[in-house]
C-alpha cells in the first residue's frame, strides 16, 4: 500500500494533519486503532478551546506562567498567532462546530467578558487563564469536534481512513522513514509514504490512574524512539488535579469508573475542600483554585495524604444548569452534589514527546508529529488548560500542509523484513498482567512527586518488564503485544528523563526525608529541556 503522507492517529491533530495535507493535493492514508470516535483522547476532552482574544500577549504570558517560564517563546507565538485563524477555518467554517453562544447557560459576568472580537460565544476561563476565553460546547467540546472533523474526512476524496489498525513500527531506510509496517485484519503489510506523520496522542495506559481513553499506550513516542528520533521533555507528565474518585465515595459502586471533571467547574467558582471542609488552595496559592494544574495536584495529593479525602464543593453554582452533561455522569455514578464530588488527581497529558519544530518536523527526515506525542515546545514543563485541542489543531495543520509538500509523489517502495509471528498467541491475561505491574510500577514511583532513589528503582522494574515483553515480542505479533512495547518504551523514557532533570512544572523531585517548599516546583527556566533519551533506557 502507498500513499503521499501517511497520517498515524485519528484524534484532532491527525485529522487536521489529513485535512491539511489533503487540501494540499496529497493523497492520505489515515490508519487508526480507533472503531469508534471515543477511542480517541480528543473526544475525550472538555473543557474547550482556548483562543486568543484582544490580547495576545496576555494569552501568551498566561501560557508562559503555567509552564513554570519553561515554554518555547517562538512556539507560544506560534500557537497565539494562529489560534484564531485555523480555529475560525477548520472548526467554524469547515466543520461547523457550534461553540457555547452567550444566552446558553451563562451568566452575566460570562456575557460581559465575552470581548467585541467574539460576543456571539459564551467563552469560559479556566485555571491559569486571567481571562475568560475559552470556546466550549457545555463540557464535553472533544466530542462536538472530533465527530464533526472524522466525518468531513470520510466523505473527502484523497482521504482514505483504515480503522482497526495497529501501526507497528516505523520504515526507515538510511535513516529516512519511508513509512509503516500496520497490523490490519490479522496480516501485517507495509505502508509506504512519502511523509509519515505520528499524532498517536498520550502514555495514559502506563498509568493505573489515568483520564486517557483505553489505547493511550505511547505508539508514536516509542515508534520514534526505537526509529532513532529524538524524543525530549519526557519527564513533563501532568496530573489533572480533579477526576471523580470512586475510591473514596461512600456511595459508589464497586464497578464505578472515575472521570474527568473539568477545570471550568472551578473557573465558575467550585472549591476543593479536604476531609474537615477546610478550604486548602489559598493557603497554597494566590490564586488558589485558579492556580496551575501542577500547583493544583500535588496540593490536592497532599490534602488526601494528610486528611484522606478531597471533594470539590460545587454548592456556589448552578452546576446541573451549567455542567449538565458532567451532572449526568455524576448522577449514574450516585454521587451526592451536596456533599461534593470526592476527587483525586489522576494521569492526563503528555507535555514532552517527539521532538519537533513548528512546521512539526521530526529528527528524522520525512517524519512529522503532532498533538500529544509531540513535544513543541509550548507547554515546557506543565500545560496551560484547553491548550491541547488547539495546540494539535494548529500543528496538525502545518505538519500536514509540509507533509504534503514533502511527500507528494515520493512514496516508495523499500526493502523491510517483516516481523516475525511463530509463536502461539498470548491469551489477554498476559498482557493485563503486565499492564497492572505497569501501573502499579508507574503510580508509586513516577507519579506526581518523584524521588531519586523510587526513580532508579522504577528504572529496574521497567527494564525487567520490557526485557520480558521483548522476549514475547520477538516472535508475535499482536495488537496488545505491541502496546505493551510501546508503554514500556514510553516508560522507560519517562523515568529516565525524570531521573536526569531537576524538578519543574509537573516534574517534581522532592526529598525522601521532606517535600519542596511552597508548590513543589524549584523550576529554572531551562530545567530539563532537550532530554534526548535512549529508547532502550
Amino acid at each position: 500500500m502507498k500513499a503521499d503522507v501517511l497520517v498515524v492517529g485519528s484524534g484532532i491533530a491527525g485529522c487536521a494533519a489529513a485535512l491539511a495535507a489533503a487540501r494540499e493535493g496529497a493523497d492520505v492514508l489515515v490508519v487508526t486503532k480507533a472503531t469508534e470516535p471515543e477511542d480517541a483522547a480528543s473526544d475525550w476532552a472538555q473543557g474547550g478551546i482556548a483562543v486568543t482574544q484582544s490580547a495576545p500577549e496576555e494569552f501568551a504570558a498566561d501560557i508562559r506562567r503555567a509552564s513554570d517560564g519553561t515554554a518555547d517563546p517562538e512556539a507560544v507565538e506560534t500557537l497565539v498567532s494562529e489560534s484564531r485563524a485555523v480555529v475560525e477555518d477548520v472548526l467554524l467554517d469547515t466543520l461547523g462546530v457550534a461553540f457555547d453562544a452567550v444566552g446558553e447557560g451563562t451568566d452575566a459576568d460570562a456575557e460581559a467578558s465575552a470581548d467585541t472580537d467574539t460576543n456571539s460565544f459564551d467563552l469560559a476561563r479556566e485555571a491559569g487563564h486571567s481571562s475568560r476565553r475559552i470556546l466550549h460546547v457545555d463540557a464535553s467540546t472533544g466530542a462536538h469536534v472530533l465527530r464533526p472533523f472524522l466525518q468531513h474526512l470520510s466523505a473527502r476524496d484523497g482521504v482514505r481512513i483504515v480503522e482497526d489498525a495497529t501501526a507497528l513500527d516505523l520504515l526507515t531506510e538510511e535513516g529516512t522513514v519511508r513509512g509503516a509496517t500496520v497490523l490490519a485484519d490479522g496480516e501485517v503489510e507495509p505502508v509506504f509514504a512519502g511523509a509519515t506523520v505520528l499524532a498517536t496522542g498520550g502514555i495514559g495506559d502506563c498509568y493505573a490512574r489515568s483520564t486517557n481513553p483505553a489505547g493511550a499506550t505511547g505508539d508514536g513516542v516509542a515508534m520514534a524512539a526505537l526509529a532513532g528520533a529524538t524524543v525530549s521533555d519526557m519527564q513533563y507528565v501532568q496530573f489533572h488535579p480533579t477526576a471523580y474518585d470512586p475510591r473514596t465515595d461512600p456511595r459508589a459502586d464497586d464497578d464505578a469508573q472515575p472521570f474527568l471533571v473539568s477545570e471550568a467547574v472551578r473557573g465558575e467558582g467550585a472549591v476543593l475542600r479536604d476531609a474537615d471542609g477546610r478550604r486548602f488552595m489559598p493557603d497554597v496559592h494566590d490564586d488558589a483554585e485558579l492556580a496551575p494544574r501542577d500547583v493544583v495536584a500535588r496540593a490536592v495529593s497532599r490534602a488526601r495524604d494528610r486528611s484522606g479525602r478531597v471533594v470539590l464543593d460545587v454548592s456556589d453554582l448552578d452546576f446541573r444548569d451549567e455542567f449538565p452533561d458532567l451532572a449526568a455522569l455524576c448522577d449514574d455514578r450516585g454521587v451526592d452534589l451536596d456533599a461534593g464530588i470526592p476527587v483525586a488527581p489522576s494521569e492526563h497529558f503528555l507535555c514532552g514527546g517527539v521532538a519537533v519544530d513548528d512546521r512539526g518536523r521530526a529528527s528524522l527526515p520525512r517524519l512529522f508529529a503532532a498533538g500529544e506525542c509531540a513535544r513543541t515546545g509550548v507547554h515546557g514543563a506543565n500545560r496551560l488548560a484547553s491548550t491541547s485541542l488547539l495546540e494539535g489543531l494548529v500543528w496538525g495543520v502545518r505538519a500536514g500542509e509540509t507533509a504534503a509538500d514533502r511527500g507528494r509523489d515520493e512514496a516508495e517502495t523499500v526493502e523491510y523484513a517483516p516481523p516475525r509471528d511463530s509463536d502461539p498467541a498470548l491469551p489477554d491475561a498476559f498482557a493485563d498482567a503486565k499492564f497492572d505491574r505497569l501501573g502499579r510500577t508507574m503510580d508509586e514511583l513516577v507519579g506526581i512527586e518523584r524521588t531519586p532513589d523510587g526513580l532508579d528503582t522504577a528504572r529496574a522494574r521497567l527494564r525487567r518488564l520490557k526485557g520480558e515483553v521483548d522476549a514475547y515480542a520477538r516472535t508475535r505479533v499482536s495488537r496488545s503485544v505491541y502496546e505493551l512495547r510501546n508503554a514500556c518504551v514510553s516508560s522507560l523514557l519517562v523515568a529516565r528523563a525524570a531521573a536526569d532533570a531537576p524538578s519543574a512544572g509537573c516534574h517534581s523531585l522532592v526529598d525522601p526525608d521532606g517535600r519542596d517548599g511552597g508548590d513543589g516546583s524549584d523550576g529554572s527556566d531551562d530545567a530539563g529541556r532537550g532530554v534526548t533519551p535512549s529508547a532502550d533506557d
